[in-house]
């Protein structure tokens, strides 16, 4: 049963203020989802919140009245809109005495910031980047528990599918089977649409599933996750359906070896870049560099791809209580490909891994 935790919302909302000043704003607008429900404690799929320097709006439509009413924390005022738009802040702004609104530019787009320019010539609206999400990214108690409850039932979900998995059938049925065990388990649902790739195709880092039928001799990639009272998890595990060629036994433990070393150099005060580059480094020095074309990790939270970027570009330095996820790959066109991932927390002195499923190579 799916656990509701009622955060300190509160400290979120000062700290998001604590940034009006040095920004020029007196009002900031929050459209991403998973930071509404950071923010507000609302789970539903239409609402906005208005932050001032005194106030805080929840605004959504009517069909999520009675849910908002349930889940929205007592901090907020709620106002359910005719319809999920902007066309809110005609009241709020002359309301609240608002001159200037930050918002999320990755997250409005530009039709909205250009109707909101053009109805509103009197206010200033100001574009900003990451500016929940450089809260978001060291998470809570409770934030770190439901994660550990998320990352279980993808455990117990791995191993089923060892049980379930076998030649003859499909990844889209494979898919099927994993999105069934996590609601079983308990999950609120999948954390993203799982990745189950074989053959050549796990050469592919984010393949879909189809109707290829898995065989015997290849790998078979799974990259799944679920949801848990809105927090995520992630994991990628690779297994061998039969004997698989010694190429695909070779970059499984390099793979492996790498992922080793990136955990063990986790820890506060590293630079992101520089994990990245324990696990980067060691697979060119094994010879297959051009193969390993994407980030080490990301972070992970109410959203499957939050800050921290784990990569050769990150300027992030890891804090304490950062989730995040360690995933090195190596992929070959026309062999397959490996890729290891668990999900771990930075503490002061290392990090703890949250996934228990076994990594070396599981031979079915």
């Amino acid at each position: 049963m799916t656990t509701r935790i009622h955060y300190n919302t509160m400290t979120r909302i000062d700290e998001l203020r604590s940034k009006f000043d040095s920004k020029g704003i007196d009002a900031f607008l929050v459209r991403k989802l998973p930071n509404v429900r950071y923010l507000s404690g609302f789970s539903g799929s239409a609402g906005t919140l208005l932050v001032t320097k005194d106030r805080n709006f929840f605004i959504s439509d009517f069909r999520y009245k009675t849910q908002s009413a349930t889940e929205v924390y007592k901090d907020f005022e709620i106002i359910i809109f005719v319809q999920n738009s902007l066309n809110f802040l005609k009241d709020l702004i002359p309301q609240n005495g608002i001159q200037s609104i930050g918002f999320e530019a990755d997250y409005v787009t530009f039709a909205e910031a250009n109707a909101l320019i053009r109805d509103y010539p009197e206010t200033a609206f100001v574009p900003m980047e990451n500016t929940v999400e450089s809260i978001t990214v060291r998470k809570s108690d409770s934030e770190i528990e439901l994660t550990r409850q998320a990352v279980e039932i993808t455990d117990k979900v791995f191993l089923e599918i060892l049980n379930v998995i076998k030649p003859g059938m499909t990844e889209k049925q494979v898919s099927a089977h994993i999105s069934f065990f996590h609601k079983m388990f308990g999950a609120d649902g999948d954390s993203f649409d799982a990745i189950v790739a074989s053959g050549e195709r796990s050469a592919f880092p984010h393949a879909r599933p189809t109707d290829r039928t898995i065989r015997e001799g290849e790998l078979v990639k799974l990259d799944f996750g679920c949801t848990y009272s809105g927090m995520k998890s992630d994991m990628t595990r690779t297994i061998a359906i039969g004997k698989v060629p010694d190429e695909c036994l070779n970059i499984y433990e390099i793979v492996r070896e790498a992922q080793r070393r990136a955990i063990e150099s986790v820890k506060a005060g590293m630079p992101a870049r520089a994990v990245d580059a324990v696990a980067r480094g060691f697979i060119a020095e094994k010879g297959y560099g051009n193969n390993f074309g994407h980030g080490l990790g990301h972070g992970l939270g109410y959203d499957i791809h939050e800050k921290p970027a784990l990569n050769e570009r990150s300027d992030y330095v890891l804090e304490e209580n950062n989730i995040i996820t360690i995933e090195p790959g190596i992929y070959v066109e026309g062999l397959g490909g490996v890729r290891i991932e668990d999900d771990v927390i930075v503490t002061k002195e290392g990090c703890e891994i949250l996934n228990k499923s076994p990594k070396e190579l599981i031979v079915l």
